[in-house]
Formats: structure tokens, C-alpha cells, sequence
């Protein structure tokens, strides 16, 4: 039986620091080059990237460049898909590479089970060798950091989630349900995953499949990116007209708990031990993870660094979700957090 036909589509902006990097990985794939397409889709990049892609397209035809003048994910993602040949589409990240069976394991799993939707495991790893980007790569693979997502933290066998980096989708699943939703800057991803299991679809996790994703190269990055987490989570919760998971309340929940206890210690003896108490336990826990990853970097600095990076992740999506309830207006809205950048 041949192999679908697929396209693989990638949304860039001033990434040549990973460009070639990415398309490597994705050149050494085990599935047939007759058989897809590779649809790099750029928000107009200032840098090399297009340069890089260009260089690659000249040795291989099945490599295109499409415009997004917009330059954000969602409408970089919904002109790759209007574009696309394939019956069978993968959306990758050009901050990632790829194990050399990702295309054909996606596809193969994806018929198999049946599935609307199926992704792998992201490993991540620092950006640079330096005890910050360790201690954000440590973070972002931690329980403790990202509660129960198991594409961050890891999983033992194949499972039904609520949610996979990039994903892989059969074509056809875009017309009974419809594109990504161009409102949504960030969490784009949550809210058209929310869309297929409300539609009655199915998502699975390949734990076997592992992704090396690059994490974020300082601490106000990585707190930029989880602002914006928490920003659009509450317009993925409104669209979807119900909460996509129970995990997404706990920052802001987090938050409120250090404003509240902050000020009810003023007026409290007792409050002020408790809220005292429950915060040392959580920079403690902290503290042991930074301990344990110290010990296996050989870098005693990532010991204080995770706990700072934890409370960081946490109140910035905290700050995030509540935030969102000041806009007026999605259009406001929109505009007000429209970050030129995919990441």
C-alpha cells in the first residue's frame, strides 16, 4: 500500500538560528520525498531565514516559501493548510527537530487508531549551554512546572489527551470542522484541539515519539510566553464555552493565593504563619527538583535558578489569565498583545 500523500507545514519568523537545524532532521525522514510536500510559511522574516530556506528549495523542489504578511500562527497555519496537496497534514516547529520516523510514525499511528489527532513527546532541552536555559528546560519538563501535560512531562504508553505538540491531521478534518481560529495569537493549538473532542474526535500521545524541542534563551522569555499563555486561555475557554482543562486554573489560583495571603498576613498572625508556611513548601519543592537537576548538570547555580524560574512560569500565566478579563473588545484585544514573534 503506498504512502499518503503529505504536507508538512511550518510557520516562521526570524528563526535562522534553527532553520537549517530543522530542515536536517526533517531531510533524514524515513518517509518516501516523492510522497510530500514541505510548506515553510513565513510572516515576512528580517533575518536569514528566508535565505536558508531558498538555499534547500534549490535541491529540493517539494520545499516551498509561503507568504504570511499577517505574522501570527494561526493565519501562517491556515494559508499552509489552503495551500497544502497532501491528505494528510503535519504542522511542525521549525524550534525543534525531529527523530528520523516522525513523519511516518504520525501517519501510521494516525490511521491506526483512528484519530483526529496525534503528536509526540516534547523533550526539551536549553537553548544554550548556560545554567539559566538549563533550569527552563528543567522547568518545562517538570510535573512540579507543568502539572499534567503529558506531552511536556512524558507518558508510558499511548494515550487519549487533550492536547499534542503541532499535531498531525487528515485533511478533510479542517472542512467538518474548520480552520484555526485567527483571533487567537497564542493557544491557537488548545482551542482547535478543544474543537475536535467537543466534535466527538479523538487526540492521542506517542511516548515513544520524541521531539527535541529547544526551550526559550532567558527567564523573561520564557515569563513572556506563559503571560501569553494565560492572556488567551480564558478566549480559548469562551470559545469553546467551557473550560478545555482543569490543570489552566491553578496559576491564576497560584496568584491570587500570593496577592490574598500577602495581604490578609497584615491583619492575621496566623494567616501570615500558614501563608508563610504553604510558600516555603512550594520554594522548598523547588528546591529539591533544583537540587536533583544540579547534581545531574554538574551545575550547582540551577539549584536557585528552578525554584525562581518555577514562581516565574506560574505568576506569569497567572498575571496572564486574569488580565484578559479587562478587554472590551476581541479586536482590542487582539491588537494590544499581537507580538510579532511565533514563540
Amino acid at each position: 500500500m503506498p504512502s499518503p500523500f503529505i504536507s508538512i507545514i511550518c510557520p516562521v519568523y526570524n528563526e535562522e538560528k534553527y532553520m537549517s537545524k530543522c530542515i536536517d532532521s526533517m531531510l533524514q525522514q524515513d518517509y518516501p520525498q516523492t510522497q510530500m510536500e514541505m510548506l515553510f510559511v513565513d510572516g515576512m522574516s528580517r533575518d536569514k531565514t528566508r535565505d536558508i530556506i531558498q538555499s534547500f528549495s534549490k535541491d529540493f523542489s517539494f520545499i516551498k516559501i509561503l507568504d504570511n504578511p499577517a505574522q501570527i500562527v494561526p493565519t501562517a497555519l491556515n494559508v499552509g493548510i489552503k495551500a497544502a496537496k497532501g491528505e494528510i497534514i503535519i504542522r511542525i516547529d521549525a524550534h525543534a527537530l525531529y527523530p528520523n520516523n516522525y513523519f511516518s510514525k504520525l501517519v501510521e499511528q494516525l490511521l491506526a487508531l483512528d484519530a483526529e489527532n496525534v503528536g509526540g513527546i516534547c523533550n526539551t532541552i536549553p537553548a544554550k549551554n548556560t545554567p539559566v536555559c538549563q533550569a527552563i528546560a528543567c522547568a518545562l519538563s517538570s510535573s512540579f512546572g507543568m502539572g499534567n501535560s503529558y506531552f511536556r512531562i512524558g507518558a508510558q504508553q499511548t494515550m487519549k489527551v487533550d492536547t499534542v505538540p503541532f499535531g498531525c491531521f487528515k485533511k478533510d478534518l479542517f472542512d467538518r470542522i474548520g480552520l484555526f481560529d485567527e483571533e487567537l495569537v497564542r493557544n491557537q493549538d488548545d482551542e482547535f484541539n478543544g474543537r475536535i473532542i467537543k466534535n466527538g474526535g479523538s487526540i492521542y500521545l506517542i511516548p515513544d515519539l520524541i521531539i527535541t524541542y529547544y526551550g526559550r534563551e532567558s527567564l523573561s522569555k520564557t515569563s513572556k510566553m506563559f503571560y501569553q499563555y494565560g492572556l488567551f486561555k480564558p478566549l480559548v475557554n469562551k470559545k469553546l464555552g467551557a473550560p478545555a482543562t482543569l490543570r489552566q486554573f491553578f496559576p491564576a489560583l497560584f496568584l491570587c493565593g500570593i496577592v490574598s495571603g500577602t495581604l490578609l498576613s497584615f491583619f492575621s498572625k496566623i494567616i501570615a504563619i500558614i501563608f508563610l508556611s504553604v510558600l516555603c513548601l512550594y520554594f522548598l519543592i523547588g528546591l529539591y527538583i533544583g537540587c536533583k537537576n544540579a547534581i545531574y548538570n554538574h551545575n550547582f547555580k540551577i539549584m536557585f535558578l528552578l525554584p525562581l524560574t518555577f514562581f516565574l512560569i506560574h505568576i506569569s500565566y497567572g498575571y496572564g489569565s486574569t488580565k484578559v478579563f479587562k478587554q472590551k473588545s476581541i479586536d482590542k484585544f487582539k491588537n494590544l498583545y499581537l507580538f510579532h514573534s511565533y514563540y
